[in-house]
């Protein structure tokens, strides 16, 4: 085997937070309408929140390791100040576009979104009736001192008081109560529409909370704090209550921001980081509102500032009998959420009505809070069929929303397994199985994406319904494996032929499938490879992109997120192109293809190819045989390569370049649902 060139590889860490800075050009874009670029500013704001709770923990571990000259790991030790000063940067460029476009535009609409602002004379009573009718109730103001004892929830928030009476002066935390009521109020009058913060509201009416006490500073504030849960590899009880229990001290993890108004005096501000532990914390002048993601539920709807609606695609292949039926006779795709999931949630629905049916077996990483298709698990078991689901308790963030379901589930005759604590499953695969006389028919779903009817909305998926025999086989095995609840003790314990599956034979059969088009590439003939992903950062897979670029394949990325190869470097990554594309879906199918001298072999699967999805997890992707699918998914990515309104290209610096307008001008997404529509 051929010497694997030198690694060069982009900070993850940085390159994440380029990709958030892709979310914000969005919010910058004049092109995109208006009530858009206001949802784009909560996800932009959701995701930073989610990287100091996920990943500032690590860059903080980092830099006190950096100190140590004894340790022989390599750390950029400027690392957290790169990381600081792009957020710093990017949360300048959010102040401007909301501050000087967003919100005078949406005064040109008689939308008032009062950021800062006096409350007109005409709204006062309104707001004061508000405030003492709803939001009073909810007031719990805390006097600091020396020994209070309080414990500022996680990234909620709240005001820093000063307050004089006569010449004591105290220091009150009082609650801003944006989870018991809307973040937003709204007034209208006359021709008018008044958008007004909680905060406002609760700063407004402060006289009312602090009858006879001289306000004479008012700072709002939050905290935010390491959101990792840890959990025994070993653990001999049961899991859930294991991690009930650390959700329980998630919220109380080591603060890793203090995201506070300017102005607090020292003092107070050195009481504080004694009283809440926060001298590890990066300490963040911010401006007057924080938690911004709640502009997700900004209270307006007017015409011709929102998006236009795609209504759904129903899916054509089922037109007489049964869903079954029609996957016997030939594979079907759906396309999320251009095309309608009623497919999916068809294919369960029946199955845990047909008598035909005797076995049900399911993957859970991620379900919707209502989840359709645990509720057609629950009728299945109910029916006298046996189910069987493997549901993911460490899914971040679903952690309650699995353990509660799977719970339901266990109460209903479900049979349920955990997987290993240290080890994820994250794929996403179903099996059904039929007996007709002396006859077992397999039928099952392989996805890109969680079965979740809420998440298919808005997440670009791809989701395979299949009879084939071959491939729905292993899945059994995979399921016989899983229920044993072991890790893997070698790669060729099953000896998958047709899936791939992450500790069996996925790295190894990409990486041959890498070589056998560097081999096309030397002997002079067309080679080339196309994926998408929405993470790139194994070290192994990487360097044998490299590999094949010096070898001359042509290598075409679309990499959503995290990116740590480096495209377009003389003598190591010049034939790799690295495209990311932003839009009103989030793109979240990962797709493989490989040229094969013109046979095209594409798959699809669950796995990005970072670390964790490689080494520590579970995963499966699945060949597309059926010529007509395969037609239909290559079509797909071809438009995504054409996009030239809502990609850019990654360059050797991880900026978020335009790609060049020429000719015909192309986004993607609305392409392709066009495409499939022509289709249906």
């Amino acid at each position: 085997m051929e010497e694997l060139v030198e690694t060069r590889l982009f900070n993850r860490d940085l390159s994440w937070l380029k990709f958030n800075e892709r979310i914000l050009m969005e919010a910058e874009r004049e092109a995109v309408p208006l009530l858009e670029r206001i949802k784009f500013l909560s996800i932009f704001s959701s995701n930073l929140d989610e990287f100091y709770r996920v990943r500032m923990p690590v860059l903080l571990a980092l830099e006190k390791l950096s100190g140590k000259t004894d340790n022989d790991i390599h750390i950029e030790a400027d690392l957290l100040n790169s990381a600081n000063n792009l957020i710093s940067d990017q949360q300048q460029r959010y102040g401007k576009a909301l501050k000087q476009h967003i919100i005078p535009q949406l005064k040109e609409n008689n939308i008032y979104l009062l950021y800062g602002d006096v409350f007109p004379n005409e709204i006062k009573q309104q707001i004061n009736r508000y405030f003492l009718s709803q939001v009073l109730a909810f007031m719990q103001p805390v006097y600091v001192e020396e020994n209070t004892d309080f414990f500022p929830s996680n990234n909620e928030l709240y005001f820093l008081i000063t307050l004089k009476q006569g010449k004591i002066e105290k220091t009150v935390i009082l609650n801003i109560p944006s989870n018991e009521l809307p973040r937003f109020y709204k007034i209208e009058h006359e021709d008018k529409i008044f958008i007004v913060f909680l905060d406002d509201i609760v700063r407004f009416n402060l006289d009312s909370v602090f009858k006879n006490e001289e306000i004479t500073g008012c700072f709002s504030f939050k905290i935010t704090r390491d959101a990792e849960i840890d959990l025994k590899d070993e653990y001999s009880g049961n899991l859930s209550d294991q991690l009930e229990a650390q959700l329980l001290k998630r919220d109380s993890g080591l603060a890793t921001r203090f995201l506070h108004q300017p102005g607090i005096p020292e003092n107070v501000l050195a009481l504080l980081k004694k009283l809440f532990s926060l001298k590890k914390a990066n300490m963040v002048e911010g401006g007057q509102y924080h938690n911004l993601k709640d502009l997700m539920s900004f209270p307006v709807n007017k015409p011709g500032l929102s998006n236009q609606s795609w209504p759904k695609i129903c899916n054509t292949d089922v037109v007489n009998g049964t869903l079954t039926q029609a996957i016997e006779k030939n594979d079907i795709i759906i396309h999320t959420p251009y095309q309608s999931y009623d497919s999916v949630l068809r294919f369960f629905n029946e199955a845990a009505i047909d008598p035909d049916v005797k076995e049900i077996y399911l993957t859970i990483y991620r379900v919707a809070s209502d989840s359709k298709i645990i509720n057609a698990l629950i009728s299945a078991a109910k029916n006298g069929k046996k189910v069987f689901v493997l549901v993911e308790l460490k899914a971040r963030f679903d952690e309650a929303n699995n353990i509660k379901w799977a719970k339901k589930m266990k109460e209903k005759g479900v049979e349920i397994v955990y997987s290993v604590t240290a080890l994820k499953v994250h794929a996403k695969v179903a099996l059904v199985k039929r007996k007709i006389g002396d006859r077992t028919t397999y039928t099952g779903l392989l996805a890109t994406g969680n079965f979740n009817e809420s998440t298919a909305a808005f997440y670009t998926d791809h989701i395979l319904m299949t009879a084939n025999k071959a491939i729905l086989r292993e899945i059994e095995l995979l399921f016989i494996f899983l229920a044993k609840r072991v890790k893997p003790s070698s790669p060729d314990l099953i000896k998958f032929e047709h899936i791939l599956v992450a500790q069996f034979n996925l790295q190894t059969k990409f990486l041959a499938l890498i070589d056998r088009e560097i081999e096309y590439a030397k002997a002079g003939r067309e080679a080339s490879i196309t994926i998408k992903l929405n993470n790139l950062e194994e070290k192994i897979l990487i360097d044998k992109l490299y590999q094949a670029s010096q070898a001359g394949v042509k290598i075409t990325m679309l990499v959503r997120s995290i990116c740590r190869l480096i495209p377009g470097v003389d003598g190591m990554s010049e034939n790799i192109k690295i495209i990311r594309i932003v839009d009103r879906y989030l793109e979240h199918g990962r797709v493989f293809i490989f040229h094969n001298f013109g046979k095209q072999d594409v798959y699809l699967g669950s796995a990005d190819w970072m670390n964790r999805n490689i080494y520590r997890r579970i995963e499966v992707c699945f060949p597309i045989y059926d010529e007509k699918i395969k037609t239909e998914i290559l079509e797909i990515i071809n438009i995504q390569l054409r996009d030239n309104l809502q990609a850019v290209r990654i360059d050797e610096n991880m900026n978020n370049v335009p790609v060049e307008k020429d000719g015909t001008l192309i986004a993607s997404q609305h392409a392709i649902y066009e495409f499939l529509k022509n289709q249906s």
